[in-house]
C-alpha cells in the first residue's frame, strides 16, 4: 500500500507513539563536516500564488555545504512550530513529540566556515513533498553537503504545513485540502519551478544572497525532489537550462513533458507497486518515453510514499504508520547512494557502476528500463 504520488501527510494514520528522548540524523557519509545557513528571500517581481493579499513572494531557504571544521552550535531541525504544524497532520500531536521533532539532532554546524575554492562546488536544490517542510529532506542534504556539494533546501511557503520566518512568526500551510482540486498540481509545479529558479537567481547572481555564494559552479547546478517536488524538477529543467540534471523521488509527473522532449539527464526513482511499468501512476510511462537523455527508471521493493524522506527514522517513536518493509536507516542508506551516484555522475562525471545494474548491496532496487 502507498499514497497518491501527490498526497499530503494528513493521509497517514497513527499508531500510539512510544516516549524517548530527541531523535538524532543518521551521520553523513562524505569526508567533510557540514554547515548550515538559513537565507530569507523575498522575490518583489512576483505576488504569492497562494495568498492573494500577499504581493512579494517570500521564502525560506536552508544551505547546507562543505565545512573546514565542525566548529559552533548544532544547526536546528525545525522549530517547535513548525514541529506541531507538521505532527497535526502527520501523527500524534503531543508536547512531547513536537520538543523530540523539533530537537532532532543534526550533524551541521551553523555558519561554519565552507570548504571550497570559487566556483569549486556544485549546486542540488531540493524540493520537498507537499505540505512538509525543507527539513523534511535533512539527511539527504547533509549527506551531499558531506561529499563537497552545496544544497538548497527550498520550503514553499504556504504548501508546507509550516514556515518559520526570522520574525518569529511561522505561516500555516494554505492550500492544504485543495491538493485534489483541478488544477492544482499544475499551479503547484509551475510555482515551485519560479521558486527554484527565483533561489538560484539569488545564489549565483552577482550579489549573491549567500556572502559564500562565489563558490558555487553556476556551470553544475542539478535538482531533486520527493513527491510533488519531484514531479516539478522536469518542469524546472524545461523551463531553466542552468538545471543540468533532476531527479523526481516518488512523484506523478503534473505537466507531461512536451513533444520536444527533455534532452537532460533524468532519474526516476520510485516506490514498488506505484511506479513501475504498468502500474497505477501511467505518468511515469508517458514521460520516459519523452526524456531524450541519460535517464533511469528504477523501484525499491519495500517503500512507500514518506518512505523517501527522514520521517521513517523516527516514525514509531511519534505513532506514524508506514507499510513499509524497509528500516528507518535503511531507507536513508538508499536514498543517500542513489541520489549521491546520480549527481556525483553528472556534476562530476564520475562513472557510478550502481546506476547501471542492481547492486548485491541494494538487491530491494529494481531496474526497469
Amino acid at each position: 500500500a502507498g499514497l497518491p504520488a501527490g498526497a499530503p501527510i494528513t493521509a497517514l494514520t497513527a499508531v500510539s507513539a512510544v516516549p524517548g528522548t530527541v531523535f538524532t540524523l543518521p551521520k553523513p557519509t562524505g569526508p567533510h563536516p557540514v554547515g548550515m545557513t538559513t537565507l530569507h528571500l523575498v522575490d518583489d517581481s512576483r505576488p504569492d500564488p497562494w495568498v492573494a493579499e500577499e504581493k512579494s513572494r517570500e521564502l525560506m531557504v536552508s544551505l547546507w555545504y562543505p565545512a573546514r571544521a565542525p566548529h559552533g552550535r548544532r544547526a536546528p531541525y525545525m522549530t517547535p512550530p513548525e514541529a506541531e504544524l507538521v505532527l497535526k497532520g502527520l501523527a500524534e500531536n503531543t508536547p512531547a513529540n513536537v520538543r523530540r521533532m523539533s530537537g532532532t539532532r543534526t550533524n551541521a554546524f551553523v555558519d561554519a566556515a565552507p570548504l571550497g575554492r570559487r566556483h569549486g562546488l556544485p549546486l542540488v536544490v531540493l524540493s520537498p513533498g507537499f505540505s512538509v517542510p525543507r527539513s523534511s529532506l535533512t539527511a539527504l542534504a547533509e549527506d551531499l553537503a558531506s561529499r563537497g556539494y552545496v544544497v538548497a533546501g527550498v520550503d514553499h511557503t504556504h504548501e508546507a504545513a509550516g514556515t518559520t520566518f526570522p520574525d518569529g512568526h511561522t505561516e500555516p500551510c494554505a492550500v492544504c485540502g485543495s491538493e485534489n482540486k483541478p488544477g492544482f498540481g499544475e499551479k503547484s509545479t509551475r510555482t515551485r519551478a519560479a521558486d527554484v529558479s527565483f533561489v538560484l537567481d539569488r545564489l549565483t547572481g552577482p550579489d549573491p544572497a549567500w556572502k559564500n555564494g562565489g563558490l558555487i559552479d553556476p556551470s553544475r547546478i542539478a535538482m531533486a525532489g520527493h513527491s510533488i517536488g519531484g514531479n516539478s524538477a522536469t518542469w524546472t529543467m524545461l523551463n531553466d537550462p542552468r538545471v543540468r540534471a533532476g531527479i523526481n523521488i516518488d512523484g506523478s509527473f503534473f505537466i507531461p513533458i512536451p513533444k520536444k522532449g527533455l534532452s537532460r539527464p533524468f532519474l526516476m526513482l520510485g516506490a514498488g507497486k506505484i511506479h513501475q511499468p504498468g502500474g497505477s501512476d501511467l505518468s511515469w510511462g508517458r514521460d520516459w518515453k519523452r526524456m531524450t537523455g541519460w535517464k533511469r527508471w528504477i523501484t525499491v521493493a519495500g517503500l512507500e510514499h514518506m518512505s523517501f524522506c527522514d520521517y521513517p527514522l523516527f516514525a514509531k517513536q511519534i505513532g506514524l504508520k508506514l507499510y513499509s518493509s524497509l528500516s528507518g536507516p535503511r531507507s536513508v542508506e538508499i536514498m543517500r547512494e542513489y541520489v549521491g551516484a546520480f549527481f556525483d555522475l553528472h556534476l562530476r562525471k564520475r562513472p557510478q557502476p550502481l546506476l547501471d545494474r542492481t547492486s548485491q548491496r541494494y538487491p530491494e532496487m529494481k531496474f526497469w528500463r
